[in-house]
């Protein structure tokens, strides 16, 4: 078996044809499901700069409206600035650690992030998730000005108001799903979808 061996200063990677092979049935994936950009690692304000611009100039190459592409920008900010404020997998210069992703399929883009919660907060997020998913336009909205108003927000900055100005940005349910890692702590995946088609007109 062929194998190509790169060295960096003192480590080394061994790259075999089953490891390329893999890779590269992951990637064909990825493209069947519309993914233009997959990213995992730490979140700064570099870093979501860097996404909501490639992620506008994709738009912009393909002719998006651009009712669509705020729709999308915003999404974008808001869930990379929950990710980044509120993982409980903090690296250094206090900046969060996760995974992102964003892709377009059937004319509706989605937005997919996860990150890493810990046991206790997995049950106040949940709460606020499900509060959210219940709510009808018209509660959002009182829960939004409330929210302003009042100052109530998360411990950790705010997070329920990140959610619920997406719920009221997209019309649609947040999908999202809490996979556990260990006895401390959980995968948060959250997936925000845009339906390109019924913010075209607007």
């Amino acid at each position: 078996m062929d194998t190509i061996t790169c060295n960096s200063k003192d480590k080394t990677m061994n790259l075999t044809f089953n490891f390329i092979k893999s890779v590269s049935n992951i990637y064909d994936e990825m493209i069947d499901n519309g993914f233009s950009v997959v990213y995992l690692g730490e979140f700064s304000h570099e870093i979501t700069k860097m996404f909501t611009t490639m992620a506008e100039s994709d738009m912009e190459k393909n002719s998006e409206e651009r009712s669509v592409q705020r729709k999308v920008y915003h999404v974008m900010v808001e869930t990379l600035q929950n990710m980044n404020k509120h993982s409980d997998e903090i690296k250094e210069r206090n900046i969060g650690n996760g995974l992102f992703i964003i892709g377009k399929k059937h004319d509706t883009y989605y937005v997919i992030t996860s990150n890493k919660v810990a046991y206790e907060h997995k049950d106040p997020l949940e709460r606020a998730l499900i509060t959210v998913n219940n709510a009808t336009p018209q509660e959002l909205k009182e829960m939004y000005k409330k929210q302003i108003r009042e100052g109530s927000l998360s411990e950790k900055g705010g997070a329920g108001l990140g959610l619920i100005d997406i719920a009221r940005k997209t019309g649609e349910k947040l999908n999202y799903q809490f996979l556990q890692l260990d006895d401390e702590s959980f995968f948060f995946i959250l997936k925000v979808e845009i339906n390109a088609r019924k913010f075209s007109k607007e």
